[in-house]
């Protein structure tokens, strides 16, 4: 059992090691000198893409991509995945995701809520009454979920990690005997 686990592992590595190794993506990087520290699959550059993916996505700003390329200049971190992230603001979730933005802000604030209906056009005429409540709600809650995304994954990648150096220890000690 433990040893299937080992070679699942091990797959996966080699899976992501064949996408990123890609011809095309290679003389991409090439052609834009984009640093491959920008494509790399580590816990450090990962982590640091949910926390900043997850960040900018829950802020009820437009060109939310265009903001994680922009970071790029200040912090390095998977920039695929980060971009990628932005899309859970889309036009399916974003009512839902900025009316609990909009309660968690008029909570915070102690003010009354206006009796919300889920339309643009109510958002566009009453965005104004909003918008303090809306920005403090959506900092709050994309701080506090974005940094307990990074807390999770990071704790979970280094146990795996170790999880599985002492998996490899204790194969290459059973077979030693």
């Amino acid at each position: 059992m433990n040893l299937v686990k080992g070679n699942k592992s091990s797959v996966m590595k080699k899976k992501i090691k064949k996408i990123t190794n890609t011809e095309k993506l290679q003389s991409f990087i090439t052609k834009y000198n984009i640093s491959s520290e920008y494509i790399a699959v580590n816990r450090t550059m990962v982590t640091k893409a949910l926390f900043i993916g997850l960040f900018v996505a829950l802020l009820p700003i437009p060109m939310q991509m265009l903001v994680v390329i922009i970071l790029m200049k200040f912090v390095t971190f998977n920039v695929p995945l980060a971009i990628l992230l932005c899309w859970i603001t889309n036009p399916i979730t974003m009512p839902f995701i900025y009316y609990a933005e909009y309660i968690i802000g008029s909570y915070l604030l102690n003010t009354d809520t206006l009796a919300i209906q889920m339309s643009l056009e109510w958002f566009n005429n009453n965005f104004t009454s909003i918008f303090m409540q809306l920005y403090v709600g959506a900092f709050v809650l994309a701080s506090v979920v974005s940094s307990v995304v990074y807390f999770i994954v990071n704790y979970l990648w280094i146990h795996l990690v170790y999880k599985n150096k002492k998996l490899h220890y204790t194969e290459r000690k059973d077979k030693q005997k």
